[in-house]
């Protein structure tokens, strides 16, 4: 797994564009990943902080990464701030962990895994994320298996 490091100066989208916090990657970077803009990545700044992301597209054919403002006050920095970098490829192809909880429904109920198997990494994320603060597993479940539903209705 190609990783790449770099120093660069922390920038900040117009607010329109959502006024993100991030770092640019050049197309020629993103390109020698084999699954190109489709890659999860880990990235490190400055040996603090390590977090899971994506690409996004600035349209001009390069990407960027967002840094989210709670890394930006744990680094203690501000836009136009160097800040130094690393990205490597996420070896989790999410780039999140499954709760345990979905797991165990996964094994269990055989139409749900199927659905979640034929769901795009992007909506595996959206299921994981909704249910990853859920405490009570009830609710868990019920809340994973709705999910599941609607995407399987979607499907057909």
């Amino acid at each position: 797994m190609p990783t790449f490091q770099f120093i660069q100066q922390l920038k900040q989208l117009e607010k329109r564009k959502g006024g993100y916090f991030y770092l640019k990657i050049d197309s020629s970077i993103v390109d020698k990943y084999p699954k190109k803009r489709a890659v999860r990545l880990k990235c490190s700044i400055d040996q603090k902080i390590t977090y899971p992301c994506g690409l996004n597209h600035f349209g001009d054919g390069n990407f960027f990464i967002i840094v989210a403002s709670k890394y930006v006050k744990i680094l203690d920095k501000k836009v136009g701030d160097k800040v130094s970098f690393e990205i490597t490829e996420d070896p989790n192809p999410l780039g999140v962990e499954m709760p345990e909880a979905l797991r165990v429904l996964l094994d269990q109920d055989e139409d749900a895994r199927k659905t979640f198997d034929a769901m795009t990494d992007g909506k595996k994320r959206s299921l994981i994320y909704s249910i990853i603060k859920v405490k009570d597993i009830d609710k868990l479940v019920a809340k994973s298996l709705s999910f599941l539903n609607e995407q399987r209705m979607r499907q057909h």
